[in-house]
């Protein structure tokens, strides 16, 4: 056999296995998705996320890793037109800011900003009478609550809506309220209208009352189109890239890490992915805890920095 056929002598032993991968997987790496609802003292199964529940602020105690990610699920709200319960001072997003920040204080927060969960129409902007995204008003009051996050004690905004320009306001935003060299912002710039969120709209609450998102998400085979919007968001101010599904967009990912090679690069593995690996390990199919660390090595080799994840979890 010639000598250049042989690789094997190379990756023989667990460790030198580890160095075959240009990076490995750390703690710091993983940011886990909290749902925080409105009732202080819940702690609610979540069916379709198993093992993962909807928290009251009374119960964040105790489990949290090295940095987190804030859902609002208000349950108990009046919701209206514009999402106006989003920045609630006495709002489930705000009160857990504040109580993490007292109980964790080196704690890395960041905080979903998106109007879907509180508007009563369930979209992520403001409408137009025929149904349509009215785009002005949705930027404003995307940037606004962003803002009122890092106000209250955000370590990173991510605006996850989609709307246009939406990254541009919010960096003027946090600028112009003194926040600029205090807050990250990172952006779901590759957001596509997948098929995997289900899981996830039932934790929050968030599934649109008529309509889909199909207009202001991107489409799946939409590659170039995804690339645009990268680098709008990278020229608009964003300080994180995000892709959103993860394993389904491996591509973009990669494509993301090529178009801004200066950027921290995110992605989000989504409930339906968190629920498809539960689902197969479940089946007898493989084991779970090998397989959430399989699926984090992909994303890691395609150029992500940093993954969202419930798989948190597991490691």
């Amino acid at each position: 056999m010639d000598i250049s056929s042989i690789l094997q002598g190379g990756y023989q032993h667990p460790l030198s296995r580890t160095w075959q991968a240009k990076r490995q997987l750390t703690k710091s790496m993983l940011m886990y998705p909290i749902f925080i609802t409105d009732d202080p003292d819940a702690s609610v199964d979540i069916p379709s996320l198993p093992g993962q529940r909807r928290w009251g602020v009374k119960k964040l105690e105790g489990f949290l890793g090295p940095f987190v990610i804030l859902f609002g699920v208000p349950l108990n709200c009046n919701k209206d037109f514009c999402g106006t319960p989003a920045d609630d001072e006495s709002g489930p997003v705000i009160q857990a800011i504040k109580k993490l920040r007292e109980l964790f204080p080196s704690l890395y927060i960041a905080c979903d900003v998106c109007l879907c969960e509180y508007t009563d129409h369930g979209h992520c902007g403001y409408l137009h009478e025929d149904g349509t995204i009215n785009t002005e008003p949705s930027v404003k009051r995307i940037a606004e609550v962003a803002v009122n996050y890092a106000r209250a004690g955000a370590h990173c905004v991510a605006p996850s809506d989609m709307m246009d320009g939406r990254i541009k306001a919010i960096k003027r935003g946090l600028i112009d309220a003194g926040f600029g060299n205090k807050c990250t912002l990172m952006s779901y710039s590759a957001k596509f209208a997948s098929s995997l969120y289900g899981p996830f709209r039932d934790a929050a609450g968030s599934a649109p009352s008529f309509g889909d998102r199909k207009c202001y998400q991107l489409p799946p085979g939409a590659k170039g189109l995804a690339r645009r919007a990268i680098i709008r968001d990278t020229e608009e101010g964003a300080d994180i890239i995000m892709v959103k599904p993860a394993l389904p967009y491996l591509d973009i990912i990669a494509d993301a890490a090529e178009l801004a090679p200066n950027h921290p690069l995110a992605c989000y593995q989504v409930s339906g992915e968190f629920a498809m690996i539960h689902a197969g390990a479940r089946a007898g199919v493989y084991d779970l805890k090998t397989m959430a660390f399989e699926a984090a090595d992909s994303m890691l080799r395609a150029g992500m920095y940093h993954v969202l994840q419930q798989c948190l979890t597991w490691c």
